[in-house]
């Protein structure tokens, strides 16, 4: 059973989202949360799987509320960011604090729940064209690069590779048919590159990826 909070000072939004996963036999909303201080204490109450958090709330915002609840967070714990159409730097900064993907408020009740147990079985929401928009206009300036650089070079060169396939959206599936190698070898590579850049999940992979260089900001059309 994956034990989720919600995370929203919109009663109306809250008890919606909650509302779906309810319905869920494999899914128990265990918390509601209205602003980040409440969110902290209930994620160490109820030690949630997956926590579907709101950015700006009174108290607490969502982005200062997901870096203290991943810091102090068992490793499975998983956190979405809930935003509008137009993701902005708070995403951004929370992708980094190691959120592990985002989903626009109005999606549709069955995406939700699959982007639930996506997150909580270990992958990540990212919709690969918002992400490079978000890197593009909120990353720093280069000069911490070459620092990501040197962090790159401790891949091996299939590892870049999966790492490059990540970053382009692609699921295990996919990775391995592209570079011809089994599924369950794509997962040991993902599972080994994380380990080495000290990376929380495949969404820090990602951000990663495009501010490292390893791939290059507009160079594929990808996503939407």
């Amino acid at each position: 059973m994956l034990r989720v909070m919600v995370v929203d000072d919109q009663a109306l939004v809250r008890r919606g989202f909650a509302l779906v996963l309810g319905h869920e036999p494999d899914i128990e909303v265990v918390a509601e949360a209205a602003n980040g201080l409440e969110a902290l204490e209930a994620a160490r109450r109820y030690q949630p799987d997956v926590i579907l958090m709101d950015i700006r709330m009174p108290a607490m915002d969502g982005l200062e509320a997901t870096e203290k609840i991943l810091a102090h967070a068992s490793g499975s714990c998983r956190v979405i960011i809930l935003t509008t159409f137009d993701p902005d730097e708070y995403v951004y900064r929370a992708l980094r604090a190691g959120a592990s993907g985002f989903v626009l408020k109005d999606i549709p009740p069955e995406s939700l729940v699959q982007a639930v147990r996506t997150v909580a079985d270990g992958g990540a929401m990212l919709a690969p064209g918002i992400t490079q928009r978000l890197i593009q206009q909120f990353s720093q300036p280069s000069g911490i690069n070459n620092t990501l650089a040197e962090r790159l070079e401790r891949l091996t060169g299939r590892e870049q590779e999966v790492l490059t396939a990540l970053a382009e959206g692609k699921s295990n599936a996919e990775i391995a048919e592209v570079l011809q190698i089994g599924a369950a070898t794509v997962k040991t590579h993902v599972s080994s590159l994380l380990s080495k850049l000290g990376l929380r999940d495949r969404a820090q992979a990602v951000v990663f990826a495009y501010e490292c260089g390893l791939v290059t900001i507009g160079e594929r059309d990808v996503g939407y």
